[in-house]
C-alpha cells in the first residue's frame, strides 16, 4: 500500500480541523470571507495534486500556484483572528499548521525550481 505524502496528511489535517470551525463564523459572512478561506484550503490541496502529477515547468507552476494558496490562507486566517472569529489558541494551532505546510511545499517549490535549472 502507498503511503500518503506528508504535505496532502498536513493540508488533510488543516481542512479538516479548519472545516467545522467554519461554521461557528457569524452567518452574514458565509458567503464571502468564509467561503473565500474555505476556497483558499481547497485551491491549496488540489494545486498541491496537480503539482504531484506534473513534470517540469508545469510542476513548477503548480508549486507555484499552491504557495499564493498558501498565502491567501494565511491572510484570512489573520483577519478571521483579529475579528475574534477564532480564540488565540484556536488561532496559535491553526498557524503552526499553516507553517509546517509552508515549509513542506517551501521544499517542494526549491526542488521544482532545481529541476528547471
Amino acid at each position: 500500500m502507498s503511503r500518503e505524502m506528508v504535505i496532502f496528511v498536513r493540508v488533510f489535517d488543516l481542512l479538516d480541523w479548519l472545516m467545522p470551525k467554519s461554521e461557528h463564523f457569524p452567518r452574514v459572512y458565509r458567503h464571502t470571507v468564509t467561503q473565500r478561506l474555505m476556497d483558499s484550503g481547497l485551491d491549496l490541496y488540489e494545486a498541491l495534486g496537480d503539482a504531484q502529477a506534473q513534470r517540469g515547468i508545469e510542476r513548477l507552476a503548480a508549486s507555484q500556484s499552491a504557495d499564493a494558496s498558501l498565502s491567501r490562507l494565511r491572510n484570512y486566517l489573520k483577519l478571521i483572528h483579529k475579528w475574534q472569529w477564532l480564540s488565540h489558541g484556536q488561532y496559535q494551532h491553526v498557524s503552526e499548521m499553516v507553517a509546517e505546510i509552508g515549509r513542506l511545499l517551501g521544499g517542494w517549490l526549491r526542488q521544482a525550481r532545481t529541476d528547471q535549472g
